[in-house]
């Protein structure tokens, strides 16, 4: 069954008390301590500037080191607070109820943020990238190791030399012994729904089963809710694995930190930030 449909309708309405501004945050000083890109101090101005003259290579590549691609963007919640905090943000996600979401709130912000259907592991990109990053676990959507090594492969084919790979993964730990086969449910006025998760020891799997109940208008004027129901898959991955994957993909392993503690990861760690590094090109492979 096909995912964030139903579900995109009424994700930002659940997903209210996300912090995506102190994410945006936190990431924003990863990326001023370990990576390249800077967000820019006068976007206006250099916008004028770029347009009044056909910008030079220099300029060009100055442009792709600053820029940040998200991956999993969705709604773009976490990808306007980054471009708030003045980076070229571009967004992609597969689901394109979701990112219908995320360029009608460009009609209301004004913002230039840049929006792409694509699935992280056929990522397309028209240039390189000085960062990437993912946020909100969305690399726990791809179940298969072979699905992250092809996202991870595309990552570093993208990212300028030398840029910079933050990504967010929830652990094994927190899928098999903190939210596995428990039901979550949660009831508002105008919407309702009931989570229930399914762990599967055998390949650390975490299906949950998502029925939302969302009012729809009625000529009658009586409350009538629309039913529907959405399956996602997860896998919980350890930093072992996942240092792994960035080897075997070419990038260089920086460091992991815990989400919520901005320590350390320990054995309890429910969400780990992981940096990497992308080797392999240089400045004149890509001018």
């Amino acid at each position: 069954m096909e995912q964030y449909t139903d579900f995109a309708k009424v994700y930002d309405e659940f997903m209210d008390e996300t912090p995506y501004r102190d994410w945006a945050g936190y990431v924003s000083h990863l990326i001023e301590c370990y990576g390249i890109s800077r967000p820019c101090k006068n976007d206006s101005e250099d916008k004028e500037a770029f347009s009044e003259e056909e910008p030079s290579k220099e300029e060009l590549l100055l442009q792709e080191q600053n820029l940040v691609v998200e991956l999993g963007c969705g709604t773009g919640a976490f990808t306007e607070e980054m471009a708030r905090l003045g980076y070229d943000m571009i967004g992609v996600d597969n689901s394109g109820d979701m990112l219908g979401i995320a360029r009608q709130k460009l009609e209301k912000t004004g913002m230039d943020i840049m929006y792409l259907e694509q699935d992280m592991c056929d990522l397309d990109l028209f240039c390189t990238a000085g960062t990437i990053v993912s946020v909100c676990d969305s690399i726990n959507y791809l179940i298969e190791d072979e699905q992250v090594r092809k996202a991870f492969t595309k990552v570093n084919n993208y990212l300028y030399p030398g840029g910079l790979f933050v990504f967010d993964f929830n652990t094994l730990h927190k899928y098999r012994d903190v939210i596995g086969d428990s039901t979550i449910a949660e009831n508002r006025e105008d919407c309702s729904f009931i989570w229930e998760n399914f762990f599967d020891v055998d390949t650390n799997i975490n299906e949950y089963d998502l029925t939302i109940f969302r009012k729809k208008e009625s000529q009658s004027g009586s409350d009538l809710f629309e039913r529907s129901v959405e399956t996602h898959l997860q896998r919980g991955y350890t930093l072992d694995e996942m240092k792994k994957f960035i080897e075997e993909t070419g990038m260089r392993f920086i460091t992991a930190i815990d989400a919520d503690t901005h320590e350390e990861p320990t054995s309890d760690s429910e969400r780990i930030y992981v940096l990497a590094r992308e080797h392999g090109k240089n400045i004149g492979e890509i001018v």
